[in-house]
């Protein structure tokens, strides 16, 4: 309890004075898991919707693919990145192992299966009759389509949000990727798990609390634009 208590106090602490070392961590987190959201939305939105919105042989296996990439162990494609971006691997040449963009990388391989099943759900849960009478009321091919993702907007709202929450509150890949160096690749989930290791607990907990009010504003500011608009 003494720990939690001087936990919140340095938080406090943390968030008056505005310590330069920690608000490098909060940026670079934010940075990292925001392009990450943001390549995954522009990679599993359209690949979601076409496999929602269309009847074809193999359907069933896509949405089985997105499915499972959703649960897809982040050690796991923390390795996977890390041997391909290696010295000895196919992208060695590239050098970004142990750099943000190593991360953005891992982290938009966690993001894109997520949203991109989640949008799936979406899609296929709008009333199938928005896209005939779209169609019957002149509209284009293209207008029906967007007037169906018109009607699927709150849920992909709710995909996008759980991208984010996914990304920014992961550790292993971007550990493996990332390396954890100080004032280079060390975000908010890799400090926790640093200073908790080394035995600084109102440390690693006002992070963790940095953590928590970050995830709840980003997901309360991306409701409340879905339900104003």
């Amino acid at each position: 309890m003494h720990d939690i208590v001087q936990g919140l106090a340095h938080a406090v602490r943390l968030f008056v004075t505005g310590e330069q070392d920690v608000w490098a961590i909060v940026a670079r987190s934010l940075l990292v898991s925001g392009l990450s959201t943001v390549f995954g939305c522009a990679i599993g939105i359209p690949i979601g919707a076409a496999v929602g919105l269309r009847h074809f042989r193999g359907k069933r296996g896509a949405v089985a693919t997105l499915n499972l990439g959703m649960s897809l162990p982040p050690v796991v494609v923390g390795l996977f990145v890390y041997l391909l971006l290696s010295r000895s691997g196919p992208l060695g040449f590239m050098r970004l192992l142990y750099s943000v963009p190593a991360m953005v990388i891992a982290q938009t391989i966690l993001a894109t299966p997520l949203i991109g099943a989640l949008t799936v759900a979406a899609v296929e849960s709008v009333d199938r009759r928005a896209r005939p009478v779209a169609l019957s009321l002149g509209a284009s091919e293209l207008r029906a389509t967007l007037t169906l993702l018109g009607e699927a907007r709150f849920a992909m709202g709710a995909a996008v949000i759980a991208g984010f929450g996914a990304v920014i509150s992961e550790v292993g890949a971007v550990m493996i990727v990332g390396g954890n160096i100080a004032g280079h690749t060390r975000v908010m989930t890799t400090a926790i798990v640093l200073e908790t290791g080394k035995g600084h607990f109102n440390v690693a907990i006002a992070l963790g609390i940095i953590l928590l009010a970050i995830a709840f504003i980003v997901n309360f500011g991306l409701g409340f634009v879905q339900r104003w608009r």
